[in-house]
């Protein structure tokens, strides 16, 4: 099983923080689009995660509910035929709900720095501490909250939960949540 750590802010300076994660990296980003699809679980959170190239991947995965730095534990299963899953596992536990976004992933380190554009929210950071075996959760919570102040994310910005649940909250007040636009 995999462990990291995540942390996710909203952005309002899309720009800067990507023009800072470029230098930080020393690379360009991978550009990825992906529609991850939730399904109902009585424990932690369950994904099938589409990309636009066709492959695709379940993840299951678990993590409090809080802003800031958070330990997650997660599987990652390679899916041969994602449509016959998606069709599956909508009969079985059910549909919860889907996520479109625009990703993009500069590594720094240890750590995956997203970039993120999710329909109907709005832009986010959200950074993904690989922990090594012998590294503690003290460790990865360090490095988030180094590298969040190194993108110039104040710690307002933070969020707690996973972009499904911004969703269902933006569904539930019938209308969207601060800084809902996705254009630059």
């Amino acid at each position: 099983m995999g462990r990291n750590v995540e942390i996710k802010a909203r952005l309002d300076d899309v720009e800067a923080v990507r023009k800072r994660a470029r230098e930080l990296s020393g690379a360009e980003p991978e550009q990825l689009q992906q529609r991850d699809t939730f399904f109902s679980v009585a424990r932690g959170r369950l994904k099938l995660r589409e990309f636009a190239d066709g492959s695709a991947e379940l993840i299951a995965y678990e993590r409090p509910d809080e802003a800031g730095p958070k330990l997650s534990s997660y599987v990652v299963y390679p899916a041969t035929d994602p449509q016959a899953l998606l069709a599956a596992l909508s009969l079985a536990p059910g549909i919860r709900g889907v996520v479109t976004k625009q990703r993009e992933v500069f590594l720094v380190g240890p750590t995956r720095v997203h970039v993120d554009r999710v329909a109907d929210l709005g832009a986010f950071v959200e950074l993904e501490v690989v922990l090594r075996d012998a590294q503690t959760l003290a460790d990865g919570e360090r490095i988030a909250r180094e590298l969040l102040a190194q993108l110039g994310v104040n710690r307002s910005a933070l969020v707690s939960g996973a972009y499904i649940d911004l969703i269902e909250m933006v569904r539930s007040t019938d209308g969207c949540l601060s800084g809902c636009s996705t254009e630059d």
